[in-house]
């Protein structure tokens, strides 16, 4: 069974847990390329699996395919807002990230689990569908996009947790954003993940309730164990790594 690494980074600033991420990925490549070179040294050491969880404070994200004109408002209203924007290399548009929403960031070595990239979407999928079904919210997928969606097949379908990512050489970095207790007013000033005719959730709002985002957080982490079929330990060595 794989181990992943698991640390709560806390609130972060976007632009340090991504920077955090491209470390572990470069670290993780550089590992793997001297493997390669060196295939019959077994002193060589194995990459390393991570799995992160953060808030941030209110940021824009538009991802590498993603369309500008999907942000809605000036520098000038960013300011007001006080929301930072960000390009990003990950895959997708335009998403928000910010307080009572909870971001996962899985630093993994695919060649240890499966090299098929289709097949860890669905899996980042399956894990929030299991989670929101442990608060007996019916969750699935949209034919043709990312994430976990409310009724995806009716006209009040909705987006509860967006997804994107980056994998180089079957590393992968960025993640998940589950809606918990987010403000979705955030959400009105930009075109979510570039689809126009679709709405944003949470899971609040669909309890009615605000949502215990450290008992979420619990069971995301044992579901992510269960999906990847991974032993899942807490690390906290994270920053001596550099």
């Amino acid at each position: 069974m794989n181990t992943i690494l698991f640390h709560d980074l806390g609130e972060i600033e976007y632009g340090k847990a991504w920077d955090l991420q491209e470390k572990l990925m470069q670290k993780g490549l550089h590992i793997k390329a001297e493997r390669y070179n060196n295939p019959t040294n077994e002193d060589e050491p194995l990459t390393q699996n991570f799995l992160l969880f953060c808030k941030h404070p209110p940021v824009y994200t538009l991802g590498k395919s993603g369309h500008l004109e999907n942000l809605l408002v000036s520098d000038s209203r960013l300011k007001e807002l006080h929301v930072s924007f960000y390009k990003t290399n990950r895959g997708g548009d335009i998403t928000y990230h910010g307080p009572g929403q909870i971001v996962g960031y899985p630093i993994l070595d695919l060649e240890y689990f499966f090299t098929d990239l289709g097949k860890y979407m669905r899996s980042l999928e399956e894990v929030i569908i299991r989670v929101l079904k442990s608060y007996d919210v019916e969750a699935g997928r949209l034919p043709g996009s990312t994430g976990v969606w409310l009724e995806a097949k009716t006209p009040r379908a909705r987006k509860i947790c967006a997804m994107g990512v980056r994998c180089s050489r079957w590393i992968t970095i960025h993640g998940f954003a589950l809606n918990v207790n987010t403000d979705l007013k955030y959400f009105d000033y930009i075109v979510p993940c570039g689809i126009k005719d679709k709405s944003v959730t949470s899971l609040a709002v669909e309890l009615g309730h605000v949502v215990d985002e450290v008992e979420v957080a619990a069971r995301l982490r044992y579901e992510f164990s269960q999906v990847f079929e991974a032993n899942i330990v807490s690390y906290n060595k994270l920053f001596d790594e550099f």
